[in-house]
């Protein structure tokens, strides 16, 4: 099993997406994150591939989901999901993400997994989640999302 990490960092009504340059997912649009190394726990994860990947530190970043992912091609990956409203540093483009501000009504899923419509919402609204999906190649086939979890 792969365990990564996603960030959202929010501020101003934008938020703050990438196009993966390389990797699983390349050419998609998502958030910053990645695989957790050896000995790091989820959170100095997320802020280590935030800064690799974009050039922000987010700051006091929140954990609001897990994503449990069954996958047809590649092994099941487990998801942390971070948000942040605050951040230093300078943002950049690098070898891995070209990375972008989006009006929050203006997200573009038909651009990013199909599964990132069902809980992206969630981590908008600030609420926890618990999310299974079932993929075959890129289509979700069944999905379960639990809202609110008791972590």
């Amino acid at each position: 099993m792969i365990v990564a990490t996603l960030m959202f960092i929010i501020r101003n009504g934008e938020i703050l997406l990438i196009e993966k340059k390389r990797g699983l997912g390349e050419g998609k649009v998502n958030g910053p994150g990645g695989k957790i190394d050896p000995g790091e726990t989820p959170l100095q994860c997320v802020v280590r591939e935030t800064e690799e990947e974009v050039g922000l530190r987010p700051l006091r970043p929140r954990k609001l989901g897990e994503l449990h992912f069954a996958m047809s091609d590649i092994a099941d990956i487990l998801c942390h999901v971070f948000v942040a409203y605050d951040f230093e540093g300078q943002l950049c483009e690098t070898a891995e993400a070209k990375p972008f501000w989006c009006r929050l009504d203006d997200i573009p899923y038909d651009r990013m997994w199909k599964d990132d419509v069902h809980w992206l919402p969630h981590v908008l609204k600030r609420r926890t989640f618990f999310g299974r999906f079932i993929f075959d190649r890129e289509e979700v086939i069944w999905f379960d999302l639990e809202l609110d979890p008791v972590w």
